[in-house]
């Protein structure tokens, strides 16, 4: 008990010593923080991802799909995936969720571009990078807008694990789309399965879109 009391006083004192010489105290540091966002730019963000609830997915628009999914509903299931995904040895399963919630985030300026549009890619990655930084600015800059930038920036140069997890998620998602839109509307929806075929990254990736093209292999046969 001596000792927690000489302890306590000692602790005291220092802070005593540190008000009387300039030193910073507790309440100081936390003073010092960065400001949150301020409300008025956290709606003004908000209300411009709302896009990304209203705006159907190109391609299957095209494919004549009804009710076709939003660029939300895509990029919501693509966070589930991440979140129920098995651990993976150096990867980030936390990173990969937030990752899966912005990769598509700078469609709400530009919209769904696809291959079909005829857009070369350095221009589409333009047009998504000056939308982007706009989005950034508008939530006030900050933490929160560089730590979406910096997410978003790693999953389009695909330059790290957690992007191509979330790479091979994206393809998996679509795959999945296709395969519950044309057993719910009979549509044939072969050309999403050949766009991907070979082109997943990791063993999740791999795994899971083998499971699907089981099941589409098993629909066709009954």
């Amino acid at each position: 008990m001596a000792t927690e009391a000489s302890s306590s006083s000692s602790s005291s004192s220092s802070l005593n010593n540190n008000s009387n010489n300039g030193g910073e105290s507790p309440s100081d540091s936390l003073s010092k923080k960065e400001p949150s966002t301020p409300a008025s730019s956290a709606i003004d963000f908000l209300s411009l991802c709302h896009r990304l609830k209203s705006t159907k997915r190109t391609g299957w628009i095209r494919r004549e799909i009804q009710d076709p999914e939003s660029i939300a509903d895509h990029m919501y299931r693509m966070g589930v995936m991440a979140l129920i995904a098995a651990d993976i040895p150096g990867v980030d399963r936390d990173k990969c969720v937030k990752m899966a919630i912005v990769h598509d985030i700078a469609e709400a300026i530009v919209g769904d571009i696809a291959p079909s549009d005829g857009i070369p890619k350095a221009e589409k990655s333009r047009r998504e990078r000056e939308a982007l930084d706009h989005m950034c600015k508008l939530l006030g800059g900050g933490s929160r807008a560089k730590e979406i930038g910096d997410l978003w920036m790693e999953y389009e140069e695909n330059s790290s694990p957690e992007a191509k997890v979330v790479k091979d998620l994206d393809k998996v998602e679509m795959i999945l789309q296709a395969l519950e839109y044309e057993n719910d509307q009979g549509k044939d929806l072969e050309e999403f399965f050949q766009s991907t075929a070979g082109k997943f990254q990791t063993d999740l990736g791999k795994a899971w879109a083998a499971e699907i093209a089981s099941r589409r292999k098993r629909k066709g046969e009954n």
